[in-house]
């Protein structure tokens, strides 16, 4: 807003002056756009200067005179007058000051900055008698990489972890159109001690700093493998874990496997009273209590207990099924992580024909994905303790009907995912993730 107050000067020069300090001081009015509704009432008093808006201006948009123009004209006449003998001898405020002349090559820094004063680029030596500060990381020689990261994962450990089968694993998965996770287990390294975990971590992070990997995958069975004894432990153990991985490879998301058997009894009070009884590390709240402080992000509930768990209180395994969903959904778990469900039904037997198998995708696939899960993660091939090989596909990636039966699933495939363990190959690493990527859109792989 331009301020023309009246007033009479004698002189041209005068009347110039006057016109810059008066369009500066109106520079000091401000204009409050988008103020909350209790800040946003027309100002009180001379200090409001809305009628100096144009017609049609909005009505949350206020303005508010800094300086109203009487203040501004008094302003003008201290410095202008007596031909302006203020301004003139007015000194600049006290501070820290210095000369330069980049012409001259003089140093353009205050006398006890540190440098020398000139640009460099990143590479080049450094100046004449510069010597690092102590505490200073060693780096390669010049022109080298001087790779400084504050987990301890250095560049060469993480090239080494590119090298390994699970990271060469990585690699295909990603150049197949995989989004590759790394599998692994903590809770043993947690248990050992904190050189062991630490340990531990750096091997994970490595092969996490690869650009494809999207997360990491770092315990199974959660609480009821038997590895924890206490609630306690579980919490600790996530968030020990959760805190070093988050350190170690940053920007990498976080997932935990476990179940929740008592979702699985409904409504049925003697069920969840027995559940709760004999897994207590799985009740609801314990897991809940790790989802809260946001030390995962992916959440993966698996079926195992439904074929027969529930069996004393007339609920089938469906039932089951279709129960576990409706608690988490109520519980609205969806709102603190992704959510996900592990099922292994596909290599078993009785997915050996075409009817068996469509009757599965509805099941095992269709159903979670309706009732709240985000992916489906489905194991495709494993090994007993026996040594007997359970697989989705036949030997050597024969097609069988519970493969053909994926591959209809065309619609679904970025919310599918699978477990794939390069140590373990069906026929090499290339070929099984070739075959993998026909269903899933990404896999886990087993370091």
């Amino acid at each position: 807003m331009i301020i023309r107050p009246a007033i009479a000067v004698k002189g041209m020069s005068m009347r110039v002056r006057v016109r810059r300090v008066l369009a500066a001081a109106a520079a000091v009015c401000a204009l409050l756009v988008g103020l909350p509704a209790g800040a946003s009432a027309a100002p009180a008093g001379e200090r409001s200067c809305n009628d100096e808006l144009p017609p049609g201006t909005p009505a949350y948009v206020q303005c508010v005179w800094l300086n109203t123009p009487e203040e501004a004209l008094d302003a003008a006449l201290y410095w202008m007058g007596d031909d302006a003998a203020k301004l003139k001898g007015a000194q600049p405020v006290d501070g820290r000051w210095f000369a330069c002349d980049p012409a001259t090559g003089d140093a353009c820094l205050p006398p006890d900055a540190e440098g020398d004063g000139g640009a460099h680029d990143e590479h080049a030596p450094a100046p004449d008698g510069y010597t690092e500060p102590e505490g200073s990381p060693a780096c390669e020689p010049p022109g080298g990489e001087c790779h400084v990261d504050p987990s301890g994962v250095t560049a060469e450990q993480v090239r080494q972890a590119a090298s390994t089968p699970a990271g060469q694993a990585v690699a295909a998965a990603a150049g197949g159109g995989l989004r590759p996770w790394i599998e692994t287990e903590l809770v043993d390294d947690w248990k050992a001690g904190g050189e062991a975990f630490g340990a531990a971590v750096k091997r994970v992070a490595a092969l996490a700093a690869q650009p494809a990997v999207a997360g990491i995958r770092f315990t199974t069975q959660l609480g009821y493998n038997g590895a924890l004894a206490t609630p306690e432990q579980v919490r600790e153990f996530v968030a020990d874990a959760s805190a070093a991985l988050r350190r170690a490879a940053p920007g990498r998301r976080l997932a935990v496997h476990t179940l929740v058997p008592e979702f699985g009894c409904g409504g049925d009070a003697a069920c969840a009273a027995a559940m709760r009884e004999r897994y207590p590390l799985l009740a609801p709240e314990v897991v809940e209590s790790y989802l809260k402080t946001g030390a995962v992000d992916q959440l993966i509930l698996d079926s195992g207990l439904h074929a027969t768990a529930y069996r004393p209180w007339r609920i089938t395994a469906e039932q089951a099924r279709r129960n576990q969903w409706v608690q988490v959904r109520a519980l609205a778990w969806d709102a603190l992580v992704q959510l996900g469900a592990e099922d292994a039904v596909f290599t078993a037997p009785g997915a050996s024909t075409a009817r068996q198998a469509t009757a599965l995708a509805g099941e095992r696939v269709a159903m979670p994905l309706k009732d709240g899960a985000s992916t489906v993660n489905l194991w495709t091939r494993w090994r007993d303790d026996k040594g007997g090989v359970h697989r989705v596909f036949g030997e050597n990636l024969a097609t069988t009907p519970a493969w053909r039966q994926l591959t209809k699933l065309k619609p679904l495939q970025r919310r599918l995912s699978t477990i794939y363990d390069p140590g373990a190959p069906e026929v090499s690493v290339a070929d099984d993730l070739k075959k993998l990527a026909e269903v899933f859109s990404q896999v886990y792989i087993v370091a």
